[in-house]
């Protein structure tokens, strides 16, 4: 069973690689569409496949490098979504963490909010009602 599940971090791995291989930052943050993508696309796989390899497992659900390359592959979803908004991350996150924040009832948006710190609830609050963008930590040098 450990060998199906490393197979899957390695794909999720390598979809998250070549995401941010061809990654072009937007010519006007934020890219709310893409966002969800990389949400849709690499956050919610990762946090169910842990989850689902948590289910009825000990206290590692996982071998140890296949959970790091799982967080790894996590981290680089959650920094291509931050980037989406113009902003550049170093995140530290753990999958684990991920799941915990999803199993207490979050939305992948509000794992990655949490995770990440983007968008800033204040100025995405004032960008959706006026329009305008408003605190915006920095353009991306993602690439």
């Amino acid at each position: 069973m450990s060998y199906a599940y490393r197979v899957r971090v390695q794909a999720l791995a390598e979809r998250a690689r070549r995401a941010r291989g061809s990654f072009l930052p937007p010519d006007e943050p934020p890219d709310r569409e893409r966002a969800r993508e990389y949400l849709r696309d690499g956050v919610g796989p990762a946090v169910a496949l842990y989850q689902e390899a948590s289910m009825g497992a000990g206290e590692m659900p996982l071998a140890a490098d296949v959970s790091r390359a799982l967080d790894r592959a996590l981290v680089e979803w959650l920094e291509l979504y931050a980037a989406c908004y113009g902003v550049h991350v170093n995140a530290d996150a753990s999958i684990a963490a991920a799941a915990e924040l999803f199993t207490d009832g979050g939305s992948l948006r509000d794992v990655a909010v949490r995770l990440t710190g983007v968008p800033d609830e204040t100025a995405d609050a004032m960008q959706d009602h006026s329009g305008a963008v408003v605190g915006v930590h920095g353009r991306s040098d993602f690439r």
